[in-house]
């Protein structure tokens, strides 16, 4: 019977740019050759280095697609995406403190801010700020527009007011997006972005949650107590905030089926490293048939993964239609990631189920891609109605 285990290995990946295979490499060295010595320690402390984070930093990855002219790559969208993936497959933590920095924080300023606020929070991002993405609070998930945070008019600018939730980042950022409402009984059409910095009066990062998995990405309470920002603060228009959280968090969903995906993928790649050397009854267990089914349903719900992915980016990058796309793919790769690290824990057997080997933590790194930046549920709902709709 053919070694199913290498024909697995040398499975062609999905054709590249030449610019975009070297970028990839660069990503995927970096993660193998500096990341990857630390997960298990920053996993276990719930704390991501700040050597690893400057490094990134310099690397260009924490402002891929930020315009050169204000200190960024001037990349692409889907180098963010390729980023995201190469390094979910070392540490889905490090990959979603890229992704929220470009899918999310950084493409909001670029597609909303002044150029004032462009030319001074872009900079920041690109070259040594983290930023993070305040939309979440204690009765706002799903429902992410029944948020309480006030914004009180002033005759300078507005009192911030309230309480955020599972604020990714936020340990580490300076920079926040926060939203809030101007007028409580507008409903959503009351919600305004704001651009706080992390040292204003008033402003502070309270209970870091202690997580099952992504640990060493940061997630926190927000508290605001009558922070005083400007009108040079308002990001868009007042009361246009919704539309800023729509369709950034559409943008968002295709960096976290990217993290996803390179988590399935780093599954699977310790599934056949350890299929290949582990024997049993004198032969290699990648060598029997009902392994060997297990690693090729994992490596076509990858493939298929990896394709829904790129093509949305893909179409994003070209100012095309992409919500659906994006929907399908966070929804696919939350699935397919959980069930890839679970299989890999069975190939592994006993030693998956122990700290000693990645697969244990990776596991627990794929509960939330089910949950945050739209629950799977939610995503489910944008199918659905696409299909329902196709022409709205």
């Amino acid at each position: 019977m053919p070694h199913v285990v290498e024909s697995l290995a040398a499975a062609p990946l999905t054709v590249l740019h030449e610019e975009e295979q070297l970028f990839q490499n660069s990503v995927r060295q970096f993660a193998k050759e500096r990341l990857a010595p630390h997960v298990r320690s920053m996993d276990e402390q719930g704390l991501f280095r700040k050597d690893l984070l400057q490094e990134m930093f310099q690397l260009g990855l924490m402002g891929i697609d930020i315009k050169e002219e204000y200190g960024g790559q001037g990349g692409t969208f889907f180098q963010s995406v390729l980023a995201i993936e190469e390094l979910a497959k070392v540490d889905p933590a490090a990959a979603v403190i890229v992704d929220v920095q470009n899918t999310l924080v950084s493409n909001a300023i670029e597609a909303w801010g002044t150029n004032e606020q462009k030319k001074t929070y872009l900079s920041r991002l690109a070259t040594k700020s983290v930023g993070a993405y305040a939309l979440s609070e204690p009765a706002s998930g799903s429902d992410a527009f029944a948020l309480t945070t006030r914004a009180k008019p002033t005759p300078d600018g507005f009192l911030l007011s309230g309480r955020k939730l599972w604020i990714t980042n936020a340990a580490e950022a300076d920079i926040f997006l926060v939203f809030a409402t101007v007028d409580p009984t507008a409903g959503y059409k009351g919600i305004t972005c704001f651009l706080v910095d992390r040292d204003t009066k008033g402003f502070s990062v309270g209970k870091k949650e202690d997580k099952l998995g992504i640990r060493a990405s940061s997630t926190c309470e927000l508290i605001l107590d009558d922070v005083a920002v400007t009108h040079s603060h308002v990001m868009g228009e007042i009361g246009k905030g919704y539309k800023i959280a729509i369709e950034t968090l559409n943008e968002g969903r295709i960096g976290i089926a990217a993290q996803m995906l390179g988590l399935a993928e780093g599954a699977l790649e310790h599934a056949l490293k350890h299929a290949r050397e582990r024997k049993q009854f004198g032969k290699r267990i990648g060598d029997f048939q009902g392994v060997q089914f297990e690693l090729a349903e994992m490596a076509t719900q990858i493939e298929a993964a990896r394709l829904m992915v790129y093509n949305a980016a893909r179409l994003r990058d070209a100012g095309l239609p992409f919500v659906t796309q994006a929907a399908m793919a966070k929804y696919f790769c939350s699935t397919i990631a959980e069930e890839a690290a679970s299989k890999a824990i069975e190939v592994l057997g006993g030693v998956g189920f122990t700290k000693d080997y990645p697969v244990e933590k990776l596991y627990r790194d794929a509960k939330i891609g089910r949950i945050y930046e739209g629950t799977s549920n939610m995503q489910r709902v944008t199918i659905a109605k696409a299909l329902r709709d196709p022409d709205k």
